[in-house]
């Protein structure tokens, strides 16, 4: 049986290269998704272990994966850009993908991101436009995120109840005027600590297209 592909690639970026990890699945893929990671300044990356399991879990479920270092993370060009640049990042690597994995520019996108990265994707989704956003534990109160709810068709925001870092009332607070449901995991905190497979699962069961 064919495997899913894993692929290293430095993305030109606006402020250098991009160290990214592309994986293809096995069959067709249902679409291409983008991983954002934690806050830079806080040891933020793509290896995170909550960005791994997104990762995991969407490619699965068929969608081509990108995960990449934001500007000045580990072997990424460039500087933290307060959210501005790393903005610019994501529009840098999601024009990569389409143009190597979607020769035919009819693969749905899925923009997803965890803490910092979930707010960032929400800035991103103004001009991506995705079929569907996945919220990890979104820093929406600390990056006064935009409303989002006109700029994707589908949303996925899942929130740990005990989370200290990303209060649970900060993420209802700007979901619940916009309408969008929050998934909330009990006993789960910021990095869902023995509670990734619940996530996973989640993430699994809402991305189907």
């Amino acid at each position: 049986m064919k495997k899913s592909a894993s692929h290293k690639f430095f993305v030109k970026g606006p402020a250098g290269k991009l160290e990214t990890i592309i994986t293809a699945p096995a069959l067709e893929p249902r679409g291409i998704a983008i991983i954002a990671h934690p806050h830079p300044l806080h040891q933020g990356n793509m290896d995170n272990k909550v960005v791994f399991i997104v990762s995991k879990a969407l490619i699965e479920s068929g969608y081509v994966t990108a995960k990449f270092n934001f500007r000045g993370v580990g072997a990424s060009e460039g500087h933290h850009a307060d959210g501005i640049g790393e903005v610019n990042d994501v529009l840098a690597v999601t024009q990569f993908v389409r143009q190597h994995y979607d020769k035919n520019n009819d693969l749905p996108l899925l923009l997803a991101g965890f803490s910092f990265g979930g707010a960032i994707q929400i800035v991103a989704a103004q001009q991506l436009h995705p079929r569907i956003l996945v919220l990890i534990a979104p820093s929406v109160l600390r990056s006064q995120a935009p409303t989002v709810v006109d700029h994707a068709d589908k949303i996925l925001i899942v929130q740990g109840d005990l989370d200290d870092i990303v209060p649970l009332k900060s993420v209802l607070d700007w979901a619940t005027p916009q309408e969008i449901p929050v998934v909330v995991i009990p006993g789960a905190s910021h990095f869902f600590h023995g509670k990734l497979p619940q996530l996973k699962q989640t993430i699994i069961n809402s991305c189907q297209l």
